[in-house]
């Protein structure tokens, strides 16, 4: 299990600021990436967060998970590894 989550269907004006405070929550943050189009700049509604450890990162699925933030239910799992 890996400390590194995915979280999905986020607002389009989610800073990583924001992202990182709100996971802060959870335990410590270690970094915050929101996910944007090469082109245009905008964020495509979602990003990664990474836990300082993986019972953090598990905490933090079972605290996020469909829970509403900026206005929108976060989709919150431990993201997979590239392949």
């Amino acid at each position: 299990m890996g400390s590194k989550l995915y979280v999905g269907n986020l607002s389009f004006q989610t800073t990583e600021e924001d992202l990182g405070a709100h996971f802060g929550d959870a335990g410590t943050v270690t970094s915050t990436k929101i996910i944007t189009d090469r082109d245009t700049g905008r964020s495509r509604g979602f990003g990664f967060v990474e836990m300082s450890s993986p019972e953090e990162a598990q905490q933090a699925v079972e605290k996020f998970n469909g829970q509403e933030f900026a206005g929108r239910n976060l989709k919150v799992d431990i993201a997979k590894e590239k392949s």
